[in-house]
C-alpha cells in the first residue's frame, strides 16, 4: 500500500477542504493547449540556415570577435599574408559553426570586444575550412585573411539602435566568439561603416 499522501487516490479516499480546491485547479489546468506550427525553416533553430546546403556560387556572412590585447584587426593585417588561423574555440555553438558553416570565400566582420568601445573593425575572409587543432582535435580552427579595416569602427551602441539588427546573432546570444549574420545584416553594417566618413 501506498504511503499517505503519494499514488493516486482510489475509491472512497474524496479528497475535502483544501484538496477540492486543489484537485479542481489541477483539472482546469490540464486542458489541452493548442501547439502553434514551427515556423518555417526554424525547425533547427534560428541559425539553421547556415548549415543547410548551398546554392552555387553562394557567399555566407560571419563575425568573430577578438579582444585587442590578445589578437586585434591590426595584428591580422601585420600578419604574414595578412592571414592566421582562427584557433582557440571552446564552446561548442561556435565551433560547429567555424566546423559546419564557413566555407572558402565567406565574408567575416572583425569584432573587437572587451574594450571601450567594443565595436566592427574590419572584414576578413575564409581562405581554409575547419581542420583540427594540432594540440588538441576534439576542436577545429579555420585560416582568415584581412580583406581590410572599415572605413569607420561601429560600435555595439550603435548597432543596438538599429531595429534592423534586433535579430542579429551578436546582440541575441552576445557570449559566442564565432557568430553567424545574415546578408541583410551585412548590408547595413557596411553602410553604417560609411556614414560619417
Amino acid at each position: 500500500m501506498a504511503s499517505a499522501g503519494k499514488g493516486k487516490r482510489t475509491g472512497g479516499n474524496k479528497p475535502t477542504g483544501t484538496a477540492k480546491k486543489a484537485v479542481k485547479k489541477a483539472a482546469t489546468a490540464r486542458k489541452p493547449v493548442a501547439k502553434k506550427p514551427a515556423a518555417k525553416g526554424k525547425e533547427g533553430g534560428a541559425w539553421a540556415a547556415v548549415f543547410t546546403p548551398r546554392a552555387p556560387g553562394e557567399r555566407r556572412y560571419w563575425l568573430v570577435k577578438s579582444e585587442p590585447s590578445t589578437f586585434s584587426f591590426d595584428d591580422l593585417l601585420a600578419a604574414k599574408d595578412q592571414t592566421t588561423n582562427w584557433d582557440g574555440i571552446r564552446n561548442f555553438a561556435a565551433r560547429n559553426f567555424m566546423r559546419d558553416g564557413m566555407k572558402v570565400g565567406d565574408q567575416v566582420l572583425f569584432y573587437h570586444s572587451s574594450v571601450n568601445p567594443q565595436a566592427i573593425v574590419g572584414v576578413c575572409e575564409v581562405v581554409r575550412e575547419a581542420y583540427p587543432e594540432p594540440n588538441d582535435p576534439d576542436w577545429c580552427m579555420v585560416d582568415l585573411r584581412a580583406v581590410g579595416p572599415l572605413a569607420r569602427p561601429v560600435t555595439l551602441a550603435e548597432l543596438k539602435t538599429r531595429p534592423e539588427l534586433a535579430g542579429m546573432a551578436l546582440l541575441r546570444i552576445g557570449r559566442l566568439s564565432v557568430t553567424p549574420v545574415t546578408p541583410r545584416e551585412w548590408h547595413v553594417v557596411r553602410q553604417m561603416a560609411t556614414v560619417g566618413t
